[in-house]
């Protein structure tokens, strides 16, 4: 298989064959990202022979082993439905013990896509998607230049539930900085509520140039303290009114690992929150030196 580095892939995504269908992002505007900003990851498809060699070499080399795949790099599903097609086919013929295939996703590639095609890239094997919402805000999404707004997010997760492909949502923790920080909180609950995605997940904004890009189109913002941090979750957690989703804020760019299901759990989770907050110092926080992305 050739990889194009850096290779990003979820956490929940450590055991998968990570499979290069494309290199890079097709939006790759977002100011706070910088993942497939060096020239090795300018965006392009690969071309389908050399995805297809790739799935038949590993099927010869691992047989069996394979249980789970994910599509590289930041979006696979801007490919045409047909040639996603071509590549699941691929692996239930050559790698016939896998049982879950997932790619990242961005809702604007979701919403060329009709719900019948989606339907079939489940039928076909696509089981889970991971879309980057960041936020509910549209204010904020405008300030990141994300290229969406709660109603193109809301109209993806939509579409991907009704096709029965499993949905798992960022949010980014901080985004907003101080300014937005209640309005980021608010309407990122809101769209979790109006969505109901099976999982949901929360990172931390990490800025690698210390924010230099990010508040050159933003210069008035200013980072959240840890403290401010575990308030604007706190304010999250409260607004979300789920019925039965996996949540998780254990990447390691958090400082306080969060693991539950919501609703069950809500209430658990706030404490723990509530908790770092009134004593900081007797929480179970990650030592600055150990966060990363």
């Amino acid at each position: 298989m050739r990889y194009v580095e850096p290779v990003y892939r979820p956490p929940s995504e450590a055991q998968s064959l990570i499979l290069p269908v494309t290199d890079g992002c097709s939006w790759n505007r977002c100011t706070f990202c910088d993942m497939y900003r060096p020239s090795q990851k300018r965006f392009r498809a690969r071309e389908t022979g050399e995805v297809l060699k790739g799935i038949r070499r590993v099927g010869e080399r691992l047989g069996d082993e394979v249980r789970r795949v994910f599509l590289a790099d930041g979006d696979a599903l801007v490919l045409p439905t047909r040639r996603l097609l071509v590549y699941l086919e691929a692996i239930r013929t050559h790698l016939p013990s896998v049982h879950r295939v997932s790619s990242y996703c961005l809702a604007r590639n979701l919403n060329k896509k009709s719900v019948a095609e989606l339907r079939e890239l489940r039928e076909a094997g696509l089981t889970l998607a991971y879309l980057g919402a960041e936020s509910g805000d549209d204010a904020l999404l405008e300030r990141i230049d994300k290229g969406e707004t709660f109603e193109s997010t809301r109209a993806a997760l939509d579409k991907l539930g009704e096709a029965g492909i499993r949905r798992s949502v960022m949010i980014i923790n901080g985004l907003g900085g101080e300014l937005l920080s209640v309005r980021h909180a608010d309407n990122s609950a809101r769209l979790m509520n109006a969505t109901q995605p099976e999982y949901l997940s929360t990172l931390v904004l990490m800025l690698s140039d210390g924010g230099t890009r990010y508040r050159a189109s933003w210069p008035e913002w200013s980072p959240l303290s840890p403290d401010g941090l575990f308030r604007e979750m706190e304010r999250f957690l409260s607004a979300l009114e789920l019925r039965q989703t996996i949540f998780r804020a254990d990447h390691s760019s958090n400082w306080l690992v969060l693991k539950g299901t919501l609703g069950a759990d809500k209430e658990r989770l706030l404490t723990q929150v509530r908790s770092a907050i009134e004593r900081p110092d007797a929480a179970p926080l990650r030592a600055a030196w150990t966060r990363g992305l």
